[in-house]
C-alpha cells in the first residue's frame, strides 16, 4: 500500500464564542453580590478602569460628569467591528437618594457560641470538667444534640446514650461520671433540651422546666411517643389509667411548648443573604421596575492613559500595546455590564406585564408562564432568559421573590383554562387545614375536591403537591378520639 502526503482546501463552518461574548454571558448568569466581586476583581487587574467615586477629585457636577462622557466617547474606536455603543461609561448611583433594596437574615449567633457564652458564666468548674464540656459543646449538631459517630448504631436509647458517656470519656481519658456531670452542665443551659442524646430526653429535659411539672407529659414522652405521633390517645389513656381529656391536655402541651429540635432557632454558620436585584414600585395604577445599582461600582476609563496613548512621549510599542489592550478590555467589559443590566431590566418588565394581575390580587391570580413567553415578547433566546432568572430575585408589594418563582407549567383546568401549581398547593392547603380530624381526606379524595373545582389532577399529583406542603398523610393526620 502507498502512502503519499497532500493537500486539500476544505470550508467549514464552526459556532466560536469569542472572549467578549464569554464575559457576556459569564456576566449575565452572575448573581447580584457575584457581579459586585467581579467588577472590583477586574478594577484590582486592569489599571485603565476606575470606579469614578474612587478617583481623585471625583465629584458629581455636570461638568464632571460631562468630562466623563466626553472622554469615553473618544475611546470607542477601541472596539472591535465598529459596534454601535451609545456610550461606554456606566453610572450605577443615578438615584442619589435611593435607599439599598436589600433583606437578609443576618448572621445569628450560633447555637455553638451561645452555649460557650454560658460556659463563660459558670463560677465554679474546673480545669478538667471545662475541657469536657468544651468537647461536648463541640460535638451538639445544628439541631442541639449530642452526636458521636461511633454510637449511632446502638439496638437501644440507654446503649446509645451509655455508648456516648464511653466514647467521650476515652477520647478526652477522663472517669466517666466526669463526662456525665459535664453533660449535666450542658443540660442546664439554654435552649432547654440541648446536649440530649435521644429525642426521649430532649423532651424529657424540656418537661421538667415546665412550671407546674405535669408527671403525665413525662409518662408520655417515655412510654408513648410512637402513640403520640400517630394521635393514638385511646390507647395511652387506657395504658396510663386516665382520660381521653387528660391525654389530649397532655398532647397539646408536648406538642405545643416542647420542640424535638431545641436548636432549630439558631444561627448556622453560614450568612444567608438576600439583595434584591430589582424593584418593582407601584405608581398610580401601573408598575415601575427599578434597578437595585446601590453598592455597584461606577466604572470609566483612566484620562492617566487616554491622555499616555494620545500623547507623542517615550514610551516603547510594547507599552502602548499593552495599554491599548487594557482600553480594549476595559470597555468591553463596561459594556457588558452595561448590557447585563440592560437585559435584567427588560426581563424583570416582562415578567411584571405578565404576572400585573398576581401583583395586584394575589396567589390566586399567578399566571402559568414560560421562558419561551418572555423570550418572545421581548425577542432574546430562551437560554439568555434562563440565565438571567437564575439567582436573580425582585422585590415586589407582594414580597422578594426569585425571578424563577414566576415560570411555572401550567396546568389545565376542566373548562380547558390554565392555572398554576402554587394555586393548585394553595387550594389543597385549604382542604387540609379544614378537614374533620377524625376522618381526613385521602389523596384520592383531595383530588376528587379540586376536580370538582375544575382542578383535574391525579391521585400522584396531589400526593406530591401535599408532601410539598408539608402535610403527612391521611393515616398519620388521623385523631383517634
Amino acid at each position: 500500500m502507498a502512502y503519499e502526503l497532500k493537500q486539500e482546501l476544505r470550508l467549514s463552518q464552526k459556532l466560536m464564542l469569542t472572549p467578549q461574548l464569554q464575559l457576556a454571558i459569564k456576566l449575565l448568569q452572575l448573581s447580584r453580590q457575584e457581579l459586585v466581586d467581579a467588577v472590583r476583581e477586574e478594577l484590582e487587574q486592569n489599571p485603565v478602569l476606575e470606579d469614578l467615586g474612587e478617583v481623585d477629585g471625583a465629584d458629581t457636577t455636570p461638568e464632571a460628569e460631562a468630562e466623563v462622557r466626553k472622554s469615553e466617547m473618544e475611546w470607542q474606536e477601541y472596539l472591535a467591528e465598529g459596534e454601535g455603543q451609545k456610550g461606554s461609561s456606566l453610572d450605577f448611583s443615578q438615584r442619589d437618594d435611593e435607599a439599598v433594596f436589600e433583606s437578609h437574615v443576618a448572621r445569628d449567633k450560633s447555637l455553638r457560641e451561645h452555649l460557650s457564652d454560658q460556659l463563660g458564666m459558670v463560677a465554679f468548674i474546673g480545669d478538667v470538667e471545662r475541657k469536657v464540656v468544651e468537647f461536648i459543646i463541640g460535638n451538639i449538631d445544628d439541631h442541639g444534640y449530642l452526636r458521636m459517630t461511633d454510637c449511632e448504631d446502638g439496638t437501644g436509647e440507654a446503649e446509645v446514650m451509655d455508648c456516648m458517656v464511653a466514647e467521650i470519656a476515652a477520647l478526652i481519658a477522663v472517669d466517666e461520671s466526669v463526662v456525665r456531670g459535664a453533660i449535666d452542665i450542658v443540660q442546664g443551659f439554654d435552649p432547654p433540651g440541648v446536649g440530649a442524646r435521644t429525642t426521649r430526653e430532649c423532651l424529657c429535659l424540656q418537661a421538667r422546666r415546665l412550671p407546674g411539672e405535669d408527671p403525665l407529659v413525662e409518662s408520655i414522652i417515655t412510654g408513648h411517643l410512637e402513640n403520640l405521633a400517630t394521635k393514638n390517645y385511646k390507647v395511652m389513656a387506657r395504658a396510663l389509667g386516665v382520660t381521653i381529656d387528660d391525654v389530649i391536655a397532655a398532647a397539646a402541651v408536648i406538642t405545643g411548648q416542647l420542640s424535638p429540635m431545641p436548636g432549630s432557632g439558631f444561627g448556622t454558620e453560614e450568612a444567608r443573604v438576600v439583595i434584591p436585584d430589582a424593584h418593582v414600585e407601584r405608581v398610580g395604577g401601573e408598575y415601575i421596575v427599578l434597578l437595585n445599582d446601590a453598592g455597584l461600582p461606577r466604572l470609566k476609563v483612566s484620562s492617566y492613559y487616554r491622555k499616555m496613548l494620545g500623547s507623542n512621549g517615550a514610551q516603547t510599542r510594547e507599552v502602548k500595546g499593552y495599554v491599548q489592550d487594557k482600553f480594549k478590555s476595559a470597555l468591553w467589559f463596561i459594556k457588558s455590564v452595561h448590557q447585563r443590566q440592560r437585559t435584567l431590566k427588560r426581563v424583570v418588565e416582562s415578567i411584571v406585564k405578565f404576572q400585573k394581575e398576581f401583583l395586584d390580587k394575589g396567589l390566586q391570580y399567578l399566571k402559568p408562564m414560560v421562558l419561551r413567553d418572555v423570550a418572545e415578547d421581548i425577542e432574546m433566546h430562551e437560554s439568555t432568559i434562563s440565565r438571567v432568572t437564575t439567582n436573580k430575585y425582585v422585590q415586589t408589594p407582594r414580597g422578594i421573590f426569585e425571578l424563577k418563582y414566576f415560570f411555572s407549567i401550567a396546568l389545565s383546568d376542566s373548562e380547558g383554562g390554565d392555572i398554576t401549581a402554587e394555586y393548585i398547593k394553595q387550594n389543597i392547603k385549604a382542604i387540609i387545614d379544614g378537614e374533620d380530624s377524625k376522618s381526613p381526606f385521602s389523596d384520592q379524595q383531595i383530588a376528587v375536591r379540586l376536580n370538582k373545582e375544575g382542578m383535574v389532577l391525579a391521585r400522584r399529583t396531589v400526593a406530591k403537591y401535599r408532601e410539598e406542603l408539608g402535610f403527612a398523610s391521611s393515616s398519620r393526620r388521623k385523631r383517634f378520639y
